[in-house]
């Protein structure tokens, strides 16, 4: 634990006691540092630490100031299991969710793609500026796979910030986060296979396993804990399953991290049964609170983790690069299935990216944008609880950027999703999230939105649909 988080707990002991009641303002940064005995930098840590967790709100040019606590909903509840593999049915409306992204009359807490105001937009517009200027000739051309070896090299050097063992030449650039699950997939698995899954899980994956003629085996997974060990631990004795596909950080929906006893434990049990485990950690620079957790291929050390992840919900969706870390026995395999999908990511998008890292900039834009998400989860927690039905379950992320809401009774959210848009609302309804169309009555909410007065009424006009 940090010196600044190790504050924040003693501040929020403060604040639960009374001595700083709700309203009340805390004392200013350089006060706090001196009664704390502690450097200025950290006490401003530690309030920005407590201004995450939805403790304390900032008001310009006065201070820190304890909120009134939200009512705490019960999480969602966990769903029983698959009792066999199955194909992938009811995914038909996920196109229609993400092409009202681009469409001005409707709000869009659908698609789990942040607003415009959530990217560094004006920093990106400098790199793309500079690379144009000084690489245009490369730019022209492609960036045969694996891809740009300064982007390589940057990718390698962060994954040895998280203890992973890679080197630039076991990175393979893609198009995308899911391209990078699609390719690891075609390389452990043959038409008919199984492959197990978290359930709920990501909609993109469960595309990605029909168009490959495969089969879903869904695990429950807990909102709080993650996926469930010991069913998965019933479901590998019971079944042949060819891979297992786990977000390990922040999973969407549920935004569940595995804690790494419990990342640790998923590893020794696949290794146990020979079962190749692809890790989307696409969401794991963006924790809440607290450090960046370690992915589960920090820990592995005989090749059974397939690595995927991309820049889309940090930077930029728009540039479409992800990369994959595989074995080195897959590494040529791999690089040709990434050639033969798309030729080449684009050559400006990777150049861009890698440049942007080098910068150095990323980890203090990473804080800001963490802060941001932080502050979007809990106000779109607040408003869901205040607005919904009574009985209404909602999710407590750790990380991400997106909500699961479970509602009371026999709704149906794929036909209220209907009469949503026709109010000019998009969110994602529950069925998608299932290879068995389970979740009808969930539904998951974009949090990174530009919260303004249209977000505000488009709750209004969901809570008064149901």
């Amino acid at each position: 634990m940090t010196l600044y988080q190790s504050l924040a707990d003693r501040l929020q002991v403060l604040i639960r006691d009374q001595v700083y009641p709700v309203g009340s303002r805390l004392p200013g940064v350089r006060v706090l540092a001196e009664q704390q005995q502690v450097s200025v930098s950290t006490a401003v840590n530690a309030c920005r630490e407590l201004e995450q967790r939805g403790v304390l709100e900032a008001r310009p040019r006065s201070g820190y100031y304890v909120r009134q606590p939200p009512v705490v909903r019960e999480p969602p509840r966990v769903t029983t299991a698959s009792r066999r593999p199955r194909r992938i049915t009811g995914q038909e409306r996920v196109l229609q969710i993400l092409q009202n992204v681009n469409n001005p009359s409707v709000v869009n807490l659908g698609a789990a793609v942040p607003a415009p105001e959530y990217m560094p937009v004006a920093a990106m517009e400098r790199v793309f500026h500079s690379v144009l200027r000084e690489e245009r000739r490369r730019c022209v051309g492609y960036a045969f796979p694996p891809g740009a070896p300064e982007l390589c090299t940057q990718v390698a050097r962060r994954l040895a910030g998280l203890q992973c063992e890679v080197s630039p030449e076991d990175v393979l650039i893609t198009n995308s986060c899911q391209e990078s699950v699609a390719i690891a997939l075609k390389l452990t698995t043959q038409p008919g296979d199984t492959v197990a899954i978290e359930s709920p899980t990501y909609y993109g994956l469960l595309q990605v396993i029909d168009s490959l003629g495969l089969k879903a085996l869904e695990i429950p997974t807990d909102p709080e804990e993650g996926i469930s060990l010991e069913a998965l631990t019933l479901a590998l004795e019971r079944w042949k399953v060819s891979a297992c596909v786990v977000v390990s950080n922040f999973s969407n929906p549920l935004g569940v991290r595995l804690s790494d006893t419990r990342k640790q434990a998923l590893l020794a049990l696949l290794s146990k049964h020979k079962v190749p485990l692809v890790e989307d950690d696409i969401y794991g620079d963006l924790p809440l609170s607290g450090p960046r957790p370690r992915p589960v291929k920090s820990w592995d050390r005989t090749g059974l983790v397939y690595y995927c992840s991309s820049s889309s919900k940090t930077l930029s969706a728009g540039l479409r690069v992800g990369w994959l870390v595989t074995p080195e026995r897959h590494r040529e395999k791999a690089q040709y299935l990434q050639f033969i999908n798309t030729v080449s990511v684009a050559t400006p998008s990777q150049l861009v990216l890698a440049r942007y890292l080098e910068r150095g900039h990323y980890d203090r834009f990473l804080r800001q944008l963490c802060g941001e998400h932080a502050r979007g989860v809990a106000r779109m927690t607040e408003r869901v609880t205040q607005l919904f039905p009574q009985q209404t379950r909602v999710s407590r992320p750790a990380g991400g950027f997106v909500l699961w809401v479970e509602l009371p009774g026999e709704v149906d959210t794929t036909e209220l999703m209907e009469k949503a848009l026709e109010a000019g609302v998009s969110f994602a309804p529950g069925s998608l999230f299932s290879a068995s169309g389970k979740f009808a009555n969930c539904l998951r909410l974009n949090c990174a939105v530009k919260w303004d007065n249209r977000v505000e009424q488009a709750l209004v006009t969901l809570s008064r649909l149901l």
